[in-house]
């Protein structure tokens, strides 16, 4: 596995992990009350910020467990980071019109923060789980 499709796997992890957390963080603060009633910012804050944290641990770990590994990137990973990368910026762009939308129609805020959060946690998701299927399938020929 090279370290490319290493990291990919980091970020499938860390990103779905890091929203289960959060999600059920602000269920559990919900209580059955109504989720816009439902104090969302610190556990969004702290859940970004712990995901940032336990991305770059992984990859620290990752290197001290094997510390020979190669970090150069040839034309494949390239190409595979390229296309992760397109499959995924999708759900930002359709998270900033989803937002923009939302506020325009003066949605709450809570709805607003949630589906900028979603979508760039499926766009990392998405875009890592695009990268490690090419890595194990091949690059497609277009």
């Amino acid at each position: 596995m090279t370290h490319e499709e290493k990291r990919a796997w980091i970020m499938l992890v860390v990103s779905v992990v890091g929203y289960a957390v959060y999600a059920a963080v602000v269920l559990n603060r919900a209580d059955g009350g109504p989720l816009t009633a439902t104090p969302y910012a610190a556990a969004l804050l702290w859940t970004i910020g712990g995901a940032v944290v336990a991305s770059i641990v992984a990859e620290i770990a990752m290197g001290v467990v094997n510390p020979g590994a190669s970090r150069a990137k040839d034309v494949r990973d390239r190409e595979i980071g390229r296309l992760g990368d397109h499959v995924g910026q999708a759900f930002v762009a359709i998270g900033a019109l989803s937002a923009m939308l939302m506020a325009l129609a003066e949605w709450d805020w809570f709805w607003i923060a949630n589906v900028i959060y979603l979508c760039f946690v499926l766009s990392a998701a998405v875009g890592s789980l695009a990268k490690v299927i090419v890595y194990r399938k091949g690059v497609p020929q277009w």
